[in-house]
């Protein structure tokens, strides 16, 4: 760990609080803050409102996504007085090379929103050099734990107050999931704490909406707008292959790939469209490994087992409901004298106890 200085020259002083005025409200990562540039700024109309607000455009680092993030009036603020005090000596903004440590290649001059005067020249500020202004900083701030030793920052600890801040604002983690750019949802909760008084308080304030609307709002007659809505939702779970399970008012993003899905039920009426779609897989695999795309003919592999399964079911819910019919018939069968056939019943009892009929499953 570096050494802290202990005071802060001028414009390492505008850095550093700029530092940590950015890494707060943004929680993005050290090689991220210094790859800001003055592109990453630009700004986003409402489409209800026409309200012009400022984005912080995040390049793509681990999830190889990029991500735009609302700049508030204060971080709007700090950007701009940082471009504000690379343009004193002339109208644009300096530009500068950096040093990529991952891909080991300096990357192309640009406006790098990061960077300091070193003599004649501009060079950009680096990954260490970042975080040594975070070390100097808490040093000449003099701020201590409650074991009385002093407190140290790293970037990776204001991605954590991130986390925590916009949550315990109310922020749901999916939604706090995309602005801190993670893969996972387990990610972004292994940064949030969870504090006692979390847990004490959580639970009443669940059992306030409940306990203050009284029942006859709780339970109350649909209007014939939510009916209407309700009975569409059904016509719209219909797909290419059958019938789509997904939960109410929400899209079919995949229909295509429902094949290799367990949720949505084939339709013996568009049997055709899952043989075609079969043919149409093994056309495509053919190609891609006529071609050599391994990567498309590993994605493609999957989808033919799962026409495969959606057949096969076809089939047996086919087979059972043939069965079924055939023991129907048998068991009602009539003697000469006119009465039913009891032996014919126990016949068709015995054989529905070696070989019970399964229904189709409903949908």
């Amino acid at each position: 760990m570096a050494t802290a200085e202990p005071h802060l020259r001028g414009a390492e002083t505008i850095c550093a609080f700029a530092t940590i005025e950015i890494l707060r409200p943004t929680g993005i990562r050290n090689e991220k803050l210094a790859e800001l540039t003055h592109y990453s700024i630009t700004e986003y109309r409402l489409p209800r409102t026409g309200e012009v607000v400022p984005l912080l455009q995040v390049a793509p680092s681990k999830t190889d996504s990029e991500r735009l993030l609302l700049a508030r009036p204060k971080l709007a603020d700090i950007l701009s007085a940082i471009m504000r005090r690379l343009r004193e000596s002339s109208r644009a903004i300096p530009l500068v090379t950096s040093y990529d440590v991952h891909e080991r290649i300096w990357n192309p001059p640009m406006p790098l929103l990061f960077q300091r005067d070193l003599g004649i020249e501009h060079r950009a500020f680096t990954r260490t050099a970042l975080r040594k202004l975070l070390i100097n900083t808490s040093a000449t701030t003099g701020l201590t734990d409650a074991d009385g030793e002093p407190l140290v920052f790293s970037p990776r600890d204001f991605h954590r107050i991130f986390v925590n801040e916009v949550i315990m604002n109310g922020l749901p983690p999916h939604i706090a999931r995309v602005l801190c750019g993670h893969r996972s949802l387990d990610t972004t909760t292994g940064y949030k704490a969870i504090y006692p008084a979390e847990t004490i308080e959580g639970s009443p304030r669940l059992l306030r909406p409940s306990q203050s609307c009284p029942a006859q709002r709780r339970y109350r007659t649909p209007t014939e707008e939510e009916r209407d809505a309700f009975l569409a939702h059904f016509e719209k779970r219909m797909v290419s292959t059958g019938t789509c399970g997904r939960a109410f008012s929400s899209p079919c993003v995949h229909e295509h790939a429902c094949v290799h899905y367990s949720l949505p039920r084939p339709d013996p009426a568009l049997r055709g469209r899952s043989e075609e779609i079969r043919a149409n897989l093994i056309v495509r695999i053919s190609e891609a490994e006529r071609e050599d795309w391994l990567r498309e003919v590993e994605g493609l592999r999957v989808r033919p087992a799962g026409v495969e399964d959606k057949l096969a079911l076809l089939d047996r819910r086919a087979s059972a409901a043939q069965r079924s019919t055939v023991a129907c018939r048998a068991g009602h069968q009539l003697d000469p004298s006119g009465r039913r056939g009891t032996a014919s019943l126990r016949e068709s009892h015995d054989d529905q106890q070696r070989d019970p009929v399964r229904l189709p499953a409903p949908g």
